[in-house]
């Protein structure tokens, strides 16, 4: 006999915490991302826009200001390794795993930023890319319709793309960085609604998380004809042939000829793997005159130095004249009208903006001392001898691990500042790099490995060329044991055809 089911309607609180960003980290957040260059002109313009906050010269800060730095000679008496900006072995542990939120903070009523005297470094034309791939992308964000936190949350997203624009981070792992690092609880199902926005900008292809989903981005954006169906059909659903070239299958499943299927080739040719890669490419060739965020100098007894370049920036403080006007107000609410009551607002606004304005600026320059320091440190001997197969393997967390910031920080300063070297200047996204390990527990840059490959490459018979399995011997023979799929992987990278198209 059928048993009788009832269904019912329960109803039940739940509780979530949600965490929101305060405007404070948001400022924080936007100057730091800033190159030099920026800053500037984002100061000049809070400067116009604020009355209560003021501007002064450094000359000035010489003669009487205020600042949070002091000379070289008063920095060693007072102990004080926070408020330095150069770096050396002797003082380095006293700046890094120390949180920049504990350090140098001002309770002063009269808050001032001086940036460092010593750091007015004049630098000679140095050009590069006119934007960072991940600037054009940052300008995207602006551009949508997300609210505050998604336009962040898309930010850390785009922080976390390879620098061929993909995006192997796992909606979960993601999800779980911003939960613990960032208290801001996103869904997968909301990440992937912002992922996909992400998808529509330029360059097509950007924000997939394979390569197959890249190619159908592209193909998507292009208008509807039988070429573009039977380019999704055999991207989507014939994936693996296509990589293995099996064009024979191919043909059957689709159900075309072989001048159908040359036509599909150089269709397919034209699509970009890498879409990221191409967009640098592309903005390199309109160059324009960098301005380093910092200089790094490596003395002759090996020690290595750097100092913040604070550029055309003024000192900043709290005008005066607004402190007493708010000191005024205080010692006579009970007699204020409701016009003085009206301006004391306004007056207490000005000044807590200029307060917060002043000490966003500060933890600025603090993030970026403790990043660049650990960097340094990390990458010592590269910046002592300048040669590129000195760089370890260093990936943002083990940054963010050193200094107690979180990745997504660590990946703000690296994405869009200049150091400067004795060995030329480059992004700070130079100094990183995939490690390998090798059986034996031994760990390999990525980054000396594919110039080993290269090498392997350049000197080989080109009648006879090498394949990946002859290559992964000759690699091991050299000091870098690695399998034969993890060349073929490394000479993709590198744009090197298999061994059958290099041979001549």
């Amino acid at each position: 006999m059928a048993t009788k089911q009832e269904l019912t309607q329960t109803q039940g609180l739940t509780q979530t915490q949600r965490h929101r960003l305060t405007q404070q980290q948001m400022l924080q957040v936007k100057l730091l991302e800033m190159p030099l260059a920026e800053l500037e002109e984002n100061i000049r313009t809070e400067v116009d826009e604020n009355p209560a906050l003021e501007a002064y010269s450094r000359d000035d800060a010489m003669t009487g200001h205020d600042t949070d730095e002091g000379s070289a000679d008063e920095r060693q008496d007072n102990g004080d390794a926070e408020a330095d900006d150069s770096f050396d072995d002797e003082t380095a542990t006293d700046t890094y795993g120390s949180d920049p939120d504990d350090m140098g903070n001002d309770d002063n009523t009269l808050p001032v930023y001086a940036p460092g005297t010593n750091s007015a470094v004049e630098p000679g034309s140095i050009y590069g890319a006119a934007a960072s791939f991940y600037d054009k992308l940052r300008e995207q964000i602006g551009e949508t319709m997300l609210d505050e936190e998604q336009k962040y949350v898309a930010e850390f997203v785009v922080g976390s793309l390879d620098d061929d624009g993909l995006l192997r981070m796992s909606t979960d792992a993601i999800c779980d960085e911003l939960a613990i690092r960032h208290n801001i609880d996103v869904t997968p199902e909301q990440l992937e609604d912002i992922i996909r926005v992400i998808q529509t900008f330029t360059p097509a292809g950007v924000g997939a998380r394979s390569l197959q989903e890249c190619l159908l981005l592209q193909i998507a954006r292009r208008p509807n004809s039988l070429m573009k169906k039977n380019l999704d059909e055999l991207v989507r659903h014939h994936f693996d042939d296509l990589k293995n070239n099996h064009w024979d299958k191919i043909k059957a499943a689709l159900l075309i000829d072989d001048e159908q299927a040359d036509d599909i080739r150089k269709e397919i040719r034209k699509l970009n793997p890498k879409p990221g890669a191409a967009f640098s490419e592309t903005e390199s060739s309109n160059p324009q005159q960098i301005t380093p965020d910092f200089i790094v100098e490596t003395l002759d007894d090996g020690r290595v130095t750097f100092t913040i370049n604070s550029g055309k920036i003024p000192g900043l403080k709290v005008a005066q004249s607004f402190v007493d006007m708010v000191d005024a107000y205080n010692q006579n609410k009970s007699a204020m009208s409701r016009r003085e009551k009206e301006a004391m607002i306004y007056t207490k606004d000005k000044v807590e903006k200029a307060r917060n304005y002043i000490e966003a600026v500060k933890q600025r320059r603090r993030t970026l001392r403790v990043t660049m320091a650990a960097i340094i440190e990390w990458q010592k001997k590269y910046f002592q001898e300048g040669d590129e197969a000195d760089l370890k393997p260093m990936i943002l967390k083990n940054i963010a691990d050193k200094t107690g910031l979180d990745i997504s920080t660590v990946s703000r300063v690296s994405n869009v500042k200049y150091a400067q070297t004795n060995w030329g200047t480059f992004p700070l996204r130079h100094f990183f790099s995939d490690g390998y390990t090798t059986d034996d527990g031994e760990e390999l840059s990525t980054r000396k490995m594919k110039t080993v490959l290269k090498d392997i490459v350049a000197d080989e018979d080109k009648a006879s060329p090498l394949g990946d399995e002859a290559i992964a011997a000759e690699m091991a023979r050299r000091g870098f044991p690695i399998a034969r799929r993890t060349v073929a992987k490394y000479r993709e990278q590198l744009g090197i055809p298999v061994a059958r198209r290099r041979k001549k």
